[in-house]
């Protein structure tokens, strides 16, 4: 379940899907304090993404995108020098309502006041049919037969899966989508403009 109050660990080009995998190597002092606390709590953590510009104010507070995903730490080696590798797994999407003050004397990240957003639920098959557009376009895309996309793998699983080769805003983008079938139909989109692009130019030289 998700707390009400989150410690946040933003990144100018990462984005957590739910039950996505993330490595992550964390050396920051005041990231190393959040995952030390997050291992003797509950051990979530919730990813966001900077804003452009946050070069300019990173030891600060820049400005984040309201939506996230929160992630559970699976695993968590701690370094000699104290730096830490974990392994999150996405659990759920949140949005950022505000943030709270750092209390004084105490943490030296961020704590975000988050409230849960739930993926709409698609109807009828409009889901198995985006899916089976996203399996065509991989098939052709990477010159495969269409089975060769595992037919166990859940359809938000697929799309997240393939989501993690795009760049980062457009990850952004796919996570803020209402649900699974907007965000299969999104990707679909993108990857056949891709698609069509490179054609072109294929065709111009």
């Amino acid at each position: 379940m998700l707390p009400c109050e989150l410690p946040i660990f933003p990144l100018p080009n990462v984005v957590l899907f739910p039950a996505a995998l993330l490595p992550l190597h964390i050396f920051e002092p005041r990231y190393r304090a959040m995952v030390a606390d997050a291992l003797e709590g509950d051990r979530q953590i919730g990813m966001v993404m900077l804003r452009p510009g946050w070069e300019h104010h990173y030891e600060g507070t820049p400005a984040i995108y309201p939506i996230g995903c929160a992630g559970f730490i699976t695993h968590a080696e701690q370094l000699p020098d104290g730096r830490y590798n974990i392994m999150l797994k996405g659990t759920e999407k949140f949005r950022v309502l505000n943030e709270r003050p750092a209390r004084e004397g105490g943490e030296r990240y961020r704590i975000a006041l988050v409230e849960s957003v739930a993926d709409a639920r698609p109807e009828g098959a409009a889901l198995g049919e985006a899916r089976v557009r996203l399996e065509r376009l991989i098939a052709t895309t990477l010159h495969v037969g269409a089975d060769a996309v595992p037919k166990d793998v859940a359809d938000a699983d697929l799309v997240h899966a393939i989501a993690q080769h795009l760049d980062p805003l457009e990850q952004q983008a796919l996570l803020q989508c209402p649900g699974p079938l907007e965000r299969c139909t999104a990707l679909v989109e993108l990857l056949e403009m891709r698609l069509m692009t490179r054609t072109v130019k294929l065709r111009v030289h």
